[in-house]
């Protein structure tokens, strides 16, 4: 019997799917927390930061272990994590004495296994025999995009019906996705993209220039998207004076929709498009956005900028995922893990530099933008350089 590597992209696509749940769940609960546990915004503010930070500290870890665990062992592990993660929002904060330890407690042990899915799903598909894979990566990822999409509308959809009391259940019903997953793990094909003992290792890639300019990739495509995808719902309601469920429709939500849209095209038509190319007319997109979105006078087109800007961003994480695949054929594990390590590290730098230059400016939003054209303008001349040292992309 062909194996089904079919089975192995649907677990990949639930597993994004499940990545955008542990990323943009809690969020919501915000306000919900300091309502109902009396935290201080100040602590639920650390949330996010936690959620990240361990974010990077698993994709370093998994440069240096994956290998030994393997892959089918750690992906049902990130599952596990996840769907225990998610599932404990609704029990630990009012077991332990202080709420505020259980809800972090919780953001851990799902952040680990959001870290293992954002280092292990992109591997596992590129070792898969596809064809025109540039395509198929570029399709995977938008998974997370509908996946934050539905985060926060289904969410948004089932408060409405039964009340924001009800998170407890709504949380529970979140975690059924990862542990339903395991099962597809648990049986679907898995390859790996070198043999055992072969791949590159932390040291080889640091001392190899080119993954450098490959890093300097990731990190603008984190902070690029990002920058935008943070602050966009301040962003919609200060330009706007709208609500905040309007502003996070027009907002968040066409942003990822537009991105997720940019995904799906490269996937439908990649195999016709040079890659790179492809990724400079994105990058150049993505600085006439940001200039649209921070020097518009009219309000509308300052949304027309901040959407748009969703779908110049759509590409360039994954197309930097497949550029680096293609590249550095015996990169490994570890190269997918270094990369992931830096595109979050860039999505921590987008959103911080745009708050502190909106700061210093005297909470100007639109200069803090106008400061975020900077990493859009910087993948733009890296993919440049790419472009000359590499052959063209299938």
């Amino acid at each position: 019997m062909q194996p089904n590597y079919r089975r192995t992209l649907a677990a990949c696509y639930l597993g994004f799917i499940t990545q955008a749940i542990a990323a943009n769940f809690a969020p919501l609960l915000f306000l919900t927390f300091h309502r109902d546990y009396g935290i201080p915004l100040g602590q639920i503010a650390l949330i996010s930061g936690v959620f990240f930070f361990t974010q990077l500290l698993v994709d370093f870890l998994c440069a240096r272990f994956v290998d030994r665990i393997g892959y089918r062992a750690s992906v049902i592990a990130a599952e596990v994590a996840s769907g225990l993660g998610l599932a404990g929002l609704a029990f630990l904060p009012d077991l332990l004495p202080d709420p505020f330890a259980g809800i972090l407690c919780c953001v851990v042990v799902y952040a680990i296994g959001s870290g293992l899915t954002e280092v292990l799903v992109s591997p596992i598909v590129e070792a898969c025999p596809f064809e025109h894979k540039e395509s198929v990566m570029s399709l995977l990822h938008s998974f997370y995009c509908w996946g934050s999409v539905g985060t926060v509308a289904l969410t948004t959809l089932f408060f409405a019906v039964f009340g924001v009391g009800a998170w407890r259940v709504m949380a529970c019903l979140w975690a059924l996705v990862p542990l339903a997953n395991i099962a597809n793990f648990a049986v679907c094909p898995i390859e790996h993209l070198v043999e055992e003992g072969e791949g590159m290792t932390i040291r080889q890639l640091a001392g190899t220039p080119l993954f450098w300019l490959l890093a300097l990739l990731m990190v603008c495509a984190g902070a690029s998207e990002l920058a935008m995808a943070q602050w966009a719902s301040a962003f919609t309601e200060s330009a706007l004076q709208v609500t905040k469920t309007a502003g996070d429709l027009a907002g968040p939500c066409l942003f990822a929709v537009l991105m997720g849209l940019s995904r799906v095209f490269y996937g439908k038509f990649g195999e016709k498009i040079n890659l790179t190319t492809f990724m400079m007319g994105s990058a150049l997109l993505c600085v006439a956005c940001y200039l649209l979105a921070a020097l518009a006078a009219a309000p509308l087109l300052g949304l027309i900028g901040c959407a748009v800007c969703g779908f110049s961003v759509g590409i360039m994480w994954p197309g930097t995922i497949s550029v680096s695949a293609h590249a550095l054929p015996r990169g490994g594990t570890a190269l997918f893990a270094l990369l992931a390590l830096f595109g979050d590290l860039g999505g921590s730098l987008g959103p911080a530099l745009v708050g502190g230059v909106s700061q210093l400016t005297g909470d100007n939003l639109h200069l803090g933008l106008l400061s975020g054209v900077i990493f859009p303008a910087v993948l733009l001349l890296a993919c440049a350089l790419l472009k000359k040292r590499l052959r063209p992309s299938p």
